[in-house]
């Protein structure tokens, strides 16, 4: 039996999608707080692009194939390379379209790029312990509980606590050329 095919693709987040993705941040606001800080304004977007320039942070926007309407974002940050080989994941869903599934195949399709296109082997998901609906979203998707990392982001104007939450490559993997031998 063949996989269903996905209802959402991923599509790297330029700057021309500024004003969209400003706008959904926005009528997500309610969503959104206290769990992530995203750009809603042209200068806070473009400040946030930077970080995606060297390569080191990767950022897409889950769209809705049927529609092309964006369903949320997802950024793969801080790919470290050598014995590591990992990254961090974040996400967001958008108001809009929110509790539909979009992001469970967002994310999944995420992981795909990430073990089979990056040759990453370890992606970890920091979710605040009361943030619910995020916990249960990388529990679906077999995410491994790792732990507490107390006071470990500045969101909302506080240090908070986050759960660790980690997904590795499938095996076989083909590891990135800058993984040492030995």
């Amino acid at each position: 039996m063949s996989p269903t095919p996905s209802r959402v693709e991923l599509r790297p987040l330029t700057l021309a999608d500024q004003d969209e993705f400003c706008s959904l941040v926005r009528a997500s606001a309610e969503l959104h707080t206290p769990w992530i800080q995203l750009p809603a304004a042209a200068e806070e977007f473009q400040e946030w692009m930077r970080r995606f320039a060297d390569g080191t942070n990767r950022g897409f926007l889950v769209r809705v194939r049927e529609t092309g309407a964006a369903a949320g974002m997802v950024n793969i940050n801080s790919i470290i390379r050598g014995r590591y080989q990992g990254a961090s994941l974040g996400y967001a869903a958008f108001a809009p379209s929110a509790g539909r599934g979009y992001m469970a195949e967002g994310i999944a399709a995420t992981l795909r790029h990430a073990f089979e296109d990056l040759r990453l082997h370890r992606l970890e998901a920091n979710i605040q312990p009361a943030n619910k609906a995020s916990l249960a979203l990388v529990q679906r998707l077999g995410f491994r509980y790792e732990g507490l990392s107390p006071a470990y982001l500045y969101i909302d104007g506080a240090w908070r606590d986050h759960e660790r939450w980690s997904a590795s490559a499938p095996s076989p993997w083909t590891p990135d050329p800058s993984l040492p031998e030995v």
